[in-house]
């Protein structure tokens, strides 16, 4: 981006919230997960902590879009830092005493607050890019594949800080920190936001929210199974196992494990942010019509059904926690990430080809409403898949996930725009 179109400081600075938000929520769930699961809860226990978390997504996400549409996507930017900014100090109030039922339920509904601050923020930063980007060349597409591309670097980086501040600083001190860290980036904004998004129009009623385009529900159905194929062994699952594998119990070696888990998640999600900055070189999207995009969001989520069945089928061939299984998994989960990045870079550049600028914070919410529904399904599944079958169950719900988006994305057809005429 070596111009600067009008809009781009505006996009700039959205994307630097943007970045500060999923820094913070990356490192708040690997704290999460990693300290109850020292204190011993079960694998179903710890997704229950985030539940909340997806359900408060899906209701966010359907009023959010309405919201920013009618009060200004600013209004709900702001927001979803300033709840991000309470949930995180209210996770401090978190009591050692209290019960195995108190603590997750309590836990359950700052993680909903979190769950809401994060669409809130997502929203906002991802309609933003319809509104300020070129509309030529391929630049919607760039524009939007480097914010969500650099978005999942910087939360990448956040499942490591919150696994080394666990290990450093204590759970309440890392807390503490990441609020205040927030709270300096919210002021920023709120001081330095420069014109360039829309301040909304107040006539605009909540039906509009609910899609009229076929291309929009079958993407969004699309959605619901590709994220619930990556959150069925990303939540619980793997990490769970790694755990199990690389501490010896002792807490060195419960740290050890943290940091290594950490790193792994953290360069899992690094990596694809990466590779979903670069989509549209991969892709040559610049030379390609949105008909040829649609019908590689299919070719690309067949190729992604592979991964999971292959390592289903590793797991099921090994004899326990041997260190080949370990490296294959690793190198596999890996792998699996830089084709889902693909997948979700066309989605999210598909979502935005598809809507109009007038009603471009509705479809985005709904859209990313059926997101949280698939991180919610694959949430609950991860747990309790893990516990009933242990990783095959898990890796084997995650193929036919996949599969399912793959169907569903045949579906879309390049005649969308016709939709809204």
């Amino acid at each position: 981006m070596t111009q600067r179109p009008e809009g781009l400081s505006a996009y700039i600075a959205v994307t630097a919230a943007y970045w500060a938000f999923m820094l913070t929520d990356g490192a708040l769930r690997m704290l999460v997960l990693l300290h109850f699961h020292s204190l011993g809860f079960s694998p179903v226990q710890l997704a229950y902590l985030f539940v909340l978390y997806e359900i408060a997504g899906i209701a966010t996400n359907l009023t959010a879009g309405w919201i920013a549409a009618r009060f200004g996507l600013t209004s709900t930017l702001y927001a979803g830092l300033g709840l991000q900014i309470m949930a995180l100090l209210a996770m401090t109030q978190l009591d050692p005493n209290w019960t195995i039922g108190m603590s997750v339920t309590f836990v359950m509904m700052v993680q909903g607050a979190s769950g809401v601050a994060k669409d809130l923020a997502k929203m906002s930063s991802k309609s933003s890019v319809k509104l300020l980007a070129p509309s030529e060349g391929g630049e919607l597409f760039r524009w939007v594949a480097v914010l969500t591309g650099s978005k999942n670097a910087v939360k990448g980086l956040g499942f490591l800080l919150g696994a080394v501040l666990l290990a450093t600083l204590g759970f309440m001190t890392a807390i503490l920190v990441m609020a205040a860290v927030l709270a300096l980036m919210l002021i920023a904004v709120i001081l330095f936001m420069p014109p360039g998004l829309p301040k909304g129009r107040k006539g605009t009623k909540f039906s509009e929210v609910f899609s009229k385009s076929a291309n929009v529900n079958w993407l969004s159905a699309a959605r619901v199974f590709l994220f619930g194929a990556r959150d069925v062994w990303f939540v619980v699952g793997i990490p769970i196992y790694f755990y199990a594998v690389l501490s010896d119990g002792t807490t060195d070696g419960n740290r050890a494990a943290f940091f290594m888990i950490g790193s792994f998640m953290s360069v899992w999600v690094i990596l694809y942010g990466a590779v979903q900055a670069s989509a549209p070189q991969i892709l040559r999207a610049s030379e390609r019509t949105d008909g040829d995009l649609i019908h590689a969001a299919r070719s690309w989520a067949v190729a992604l059904f592979c991964i999971p069945v292959a390592l289903t089928v590793a797991v099921l061939l090994s004899s326990g926690p041997e260190t080949w299984l370990t490296v294959t998994l690793v190198l596999g989960l890996l792998a699996f990430g830089a084709l889902f990045a693909i997948n979700s870079a066309l989605h999210s550049y598909l979502i935005l080809a598809f809507t109009k600028s007038d009603r471009v914070t509705m479809d985005v919410g709904f859209y990313y409403m059926a997101n949280a529904t698939g991180r919610l399904v694959g949430t609950l599944l991860s747990g309790l898949t893990y516990q009933i079958g242990g990783l095959p169950l898990v890796l084997g719900t995650a193929a036919v996930m996949v599969a399912l988006a793959a169907l569903t994305s045949g579906k879309l057809t390049d005649h969308t725009r016709k939709a809204y005429s």
